[in-house]
């Protein structure tokens, strides 16, 4: 028996990128639309990730929304880890950048309810 094809639909890929992101630590929730200037450099957005594929290479834009009282970059850069972990050892993809994007802190206080 020869081996066949695999291949991957890029929502497979958001989906993996945004269930990683989700279960980050700090993570309140995915921005679905870039906003303010950001919004009118960045197209393609679909969950709040964009992927694109080159050479077999992925890169990712990831909008989120921050938990607060966290620590930014530390979040993240787990955040970046975490995607590049996920989409290399779920599809074997080499990941080239995770570029997250800061949309917005969540105030809310779920205490208070």
């Amino acid at each position: 028996m020869s081996e066949g094809k695999t291949t991957i639909a890029p929502d497979v890929l958001i989906s993996i990128a945004r269930l990683t992101t989700l279960s980050v630590e700090g993570v309140s929730r995915m921005c679905l639309e870039p906003t303010g200037v950001g919004r009118l450099f960045r197209r393609g957005f679909q969950d709040g990730v964009r992927i694109e594929i080159e050479n077999e290479t992925v890169f990712v834009d990831v909008n989120v929304i921050l938990q607060k009282d966290v620590n930014i970059r530390d979040v993240s850069r787990n955040i970046q880890q975490q995607i590049a972990r996920s989409l290399s050892e779920m599809v074997g993809m080499q990941v080239g950048q995770v570029n997250i994007h800061i949309e917005d802190i969540d105030y809310s206080d779920d205490s208070e309810a």
